[in-house]
């Protein structure tokens, strides 16, 4: 949606569809909102669009109090994207200039970085660095609203370079002081004796960690995407506790500066609400069917919050745009049924690309990898249930001792011949996975699928195989499911049609 003239049509009609896709600015009240806003539809004269939150904020512009639009999915785009805007977001949304600076994410991107901020400031508005303050603060709006730390080392683990930079950026986006923002969060709880935030940001303090609300968009087929992880679990990493309907996903994290445990409930219902008449709409509505994951965060280091979000946010795939796929994929005549039976079916991506890797390159059941993470992993300071080790770094899997291709696989790793970082080159990725002894074309496919990613699986010759002969295979190889070959494997999975052999991973 590029043509002001249908985003303003959806901001009239609060399509929460586009939500994340773009923004929209009122220039009377200086303030920006997502295009489900439920505040009374400005005139069009006075509307402006911007592509990215941190565009709308380098204009000018102040978050809304309602919408809260920095809290809203990522764009679906940026996840189908190969090009050197598509992989400087998934850095960034990662962390990378935070870390590294524009010289870091340049270097990992091949370019200049006088060449990284043309084309990002030319798609989105807004370069590297004002990318990334925009995320650090929506990533200080949250531990403000979740936490009691104090003011001054929040703004550090937010990635924050000094109290004064977080004051000023705070009052500009937030259009209120740190203090202020903690105290009218804290108001909204005690008047409405529950959780503020609906989409995306913050919702309470919780007794042992952050509990946030991840927000997606459209349909989310939840139970089959606990499904999949369940099977997959790792002993020691992961663990799914509770019954069909009412389970938690819990996993260990190695992160950058620590390490964490990540939680994901099973949502008992669906956490959506109608949309109310035109007029009648409440400052927490959603779209017909958006809604969001709960989940909650324990870190040794803060400073690693919004990575670990990120990563959960991949791994459950919640950027994903699902009325996209639908429209694609249910135009098949044999994908249609099954898109239909399954709606908002999810391609799972990996809350750690080196570690999907290792597992699937060594194979078999989760067990397998369970052996390998009780003699190489690193034990937690403190089990939590079934929670016991880290996976281990490709560093610590290049001994003698390691099986093949485990050990061929993590010396590449560990050498960057190998790279899976977010912003990772997927072509290459996959063409250096394909070329090592014991991997091959099959594994190397699937690991950028999930590890990277990729909604794009293209013509791989795993459709081929599909139970049902040839009309599938062919249906790929032309290019019918682009760019959400992904999701076309995942509904033939699912369905019975195309066997997973043994990627398990």
């Amino acid at each position: 949606m590029r043509d002001d003239d249908a985003r303003y049509e959806a901001v009239s009609s609060r399509d929460a569809r586009f939500d994340g896709e773009f923004f929209f600015a009122v220039v009377t009240t200086g303030i920006y909102c997502r295009p489900s806003c439920p505040a009374v539809t400005p005139k069009r004269v006075n509307v402006r669009f911007f592509v990215s939150a941190a565009a709308a904020q380098a204009a000018g512009f102040r978050a809304c109090r309602r919408c809260r639009p920095d809290a809203v999915p990522g764009s679906a785009e940026w996840n189908v994207r190969a090009d050197l805007v598509g992989r400087a977001m998934r850095f960034i949304g990662d962390g990378v200039v935070d870390r590294e600076g524009v010289g870091g994410l340049a270097r990992r991107l091949g370019y200049s970085a006088r060449q990284v901020q043309r084309q990002l400031t030319a798609e989105l508005g807004a370069g590297p660095v004002a990318l990334a303050r925009a995320r650090r603060a929506h990533t200080a709006r949250v531990l403000l609203q979740t936490t009691d730390l104090p003011v001054t080392e929040l703004a550090f683990a937010a990635g924050f370079a000094s109290i004064r930079q977080f004051n000023d950026t705070m009052r500009e986006i937030y259009a209120g002081t740190p203090s202020e923002l903690r105290a009218a969060a804290a108001g909204r709880r005690g008047r409405a004796g529950a959780p503020s935030q609906a989409a995306g940001g913050g919702s309470r303090s919780a007794p042992g960690g952050i509990a946030l609300r991840l927000a997606y968009r459209g349909p989310y087929a939840t139970a089959e995407i606990f499904d999949f992880l369940q099977v997959r679990a790792v002993p020691g990493v992961e663990e799914v506790r509770g019954s069909h309907g009412t389970r938690t996903y819990r996993r260990t994290l190695r992160l950058t500066y620590g390490s964490g445990i990540a939680e994901v409930d099973e949502p008992t219902g669906p956490r959506t609400r109608k949309r109310p008449p035109a007029g009648l709409v409440c400052p927490a509505a959603r779209g017909a069917d958006g809604g969001w994951l709960e989940c909650r965060l324990r870190l040794t280091d803060l400073r690693d919050l919004s990575t670990a979000v990120q990563r959960m946010r991949r791994l459950f795939d919640l950027d994903a745009d699902p009325y996209a796929v639908a429209e694609r994929l249910g135009a098949d005549p044999a994908l249609g049924p099954l898109v239909a039976a399954r709606p908002g079916l999810r391609s799972p991506g990996a809350a750690d690309p080196e570690e999907l890797a290792v597992r699937i390159a060594l194979g078999g059941p989760p067990e397998r990898a369970a052996e390998l993470v009780r003699a190489y992993g690193k034990p937690l300071d403190a089990g939590d249930g079934g929670l016991t080790h880290l996976f281990p770094t490709p560093g610590e899997l290049t001994g003698e001792e390691v099986p093949e291709p485990v050990r061929t696989l993590c010396t590449a790793l560990a050498d960057g011949t190998v790279v899976l970082d977010a912003g990772a080159d997927r072509y290459a990725a996959e063409r250096a996975l394909a070329a090592l002894p014991g991997v091959g074309a099959k594994a190397a496919a699937y690991i950028r699928m999930r590890a990277l990613g990729d909604p794009d699986v293209g013509d791989s010759g795993d459709v081929g195989d599909a139970k049902e002969g040839g009309p599938v295979g062919e249906r790929a190889a032309a290019g019918a499911w682009r760019p959400w070959g992904a999701y076309a494997v995942h509904h033939l999975w699912r369905a019975g049609l195309l066997p997973a052999g043994e990627l398990v991973g």
